[in-house]
């Protein structure tokens, strides 16, 4: 496990303030945030390399606040391997390894025993860091600390080396924390998702929970919510309704009469040419197509509300069946449900 409680370090000008999280035992942590957040510094931190100058940190249940970097069982893998430059393959995938067998398997699993014999000055950024993760694991740490692991790999090689990051992490149940940019990644991998910015943890929890109902306006728009509105919850009918401009939406539950802001993943909109028949869904919009546009496996359409955007996403498949154009008018429907107030 990996408890911080007011965890602090600096490093030069930068601040790493009230860091509070935990990663259970055998969990897979995921920290997510922008470019110089302090990711990094935090793993290094964690591994003792950077000294912290408050709180606490516990690791698998015991005070390693003062413990020495070698003393804390960690496999630590940089952005950009940092391997032995004087030691071939082999020897850097062995180096720290106990046992010999396991470190040959590891480096199999990887594809790493294919290159062996060669020296590391004469590898690829992706074969570093296929290098680096098996001497990290070879080593059979405690627990493992990833720095952007696969960001050098091309789609295959890194959709391979996250299943068998993944599978290892299960087969030894390691306690892991893996930085990322991904937010794909972090879905897929991650147990417990973390999201630091300026050197404070903002939001953290299952990444499910993170992504569907970020604490505020913030955390959404970095998560990717497409859908962000501020405006206001008042009364009506008995119903609670959020008020922003010309939208009116109804939302679940007891919401609370006043200011906030709405969010509404553009995934939780359903699209139709025409109007939509009568259902479970409390809320319909409709409007000219303003934008229609690609966003990895998925097509955001964008229609104007009275001058405000409304984005939703659907499938290739659905996009080629809709075949929607910009101009065209679209019809948006979504449950009180996919409202989330903060």
């Amino acid at each position: 496990m990996i408890s911080a409680a007011q965890l602090r370090a600096r490093v030069g000008a930068f601040t790493l303030d009230d860091i509070s999280f935990d990663v259970p035992s055998g969990a897979y942590g995921v920290v997510i945030g922008p470019t110089g957040s302090g990711k990094t510094t935090l793993l290094e931190v964690i591994s003792g390399l950077v000294p912290q100058t408050g709180g606490t940190l516990a690791l698998n249940g015991r005070d390693a606040t003062r413990e020495s970097p070698d003393a804390r069982g960690i496999g630590l893998v940089y952005q950009l391997g940092f391997l032995f430059p004087h030691l071939s393959v082999e020897q850097n995938v062995m180096y720290g390894a106990t046992d010999a067998a396991f470190a040959a398997s590891i480096a199999r699993r990887f594809g790493v025993h294919d290159f062996y014999s060669r020296s590391v000055n004469s590898l690829s950024g992706g074969e570093r860091q296929l290098v680096a993760l098996a001497r990290a694991l070879a080593r059979k740490p405690e627990l493992l600390l990833l720095d952007e692991p696969f960001s050098a790999l091309d789609p295959p090689r890194r959709a391979a080396a996250r299943r068998e990051v993944r599978a290892i992490h299960r087969e030894l149940g390691l306690t892991t924390l893996h930085v990322t940019h991904d937010f794909a990644e972090a879905g897929s991998l991650g147990d417990i998702a973390i999201l630091l910015d300026g050197g404070r943890v903002l939001q953290s929890g299952e990444p499910a929970d993170v992504f569907r109902h970020p604490k505020t306006p913030y955390v959404a728009e970095f998560l990717g919510a497409e859908n962000v509105f501020a405006g206001g919850v008042m009364h009506e009918g008995g119903e609670a309704v959020f008020r922003s401009g010309p939208l009116a939406m109804h939302v679940a539950g007891s919401a609370v009469s006043g200011p906030c802001h709405a969010i509404i993943r553009a995934e939780e909109i359903l699209i139709s040419r025409a109007t939509p028949a009568p259902s479970s869904a409390r809320n319909h919009f409709s409007g000219p197509v303003r934008d229609i546009a690609t966003v990895g496996p998925l097509w955001h359409v964008t229609i104007d509300v009275g001058g405000v955007p409304l984005v939703a996403a659907l499938t290739t498949y659905s996009a080629d069946e809709l075949a929607l154009a910009v101009g065209d008018t679209a019809y948006f429907t979504f449950k009180a449900t996919a409202v989330h107030l903060c």
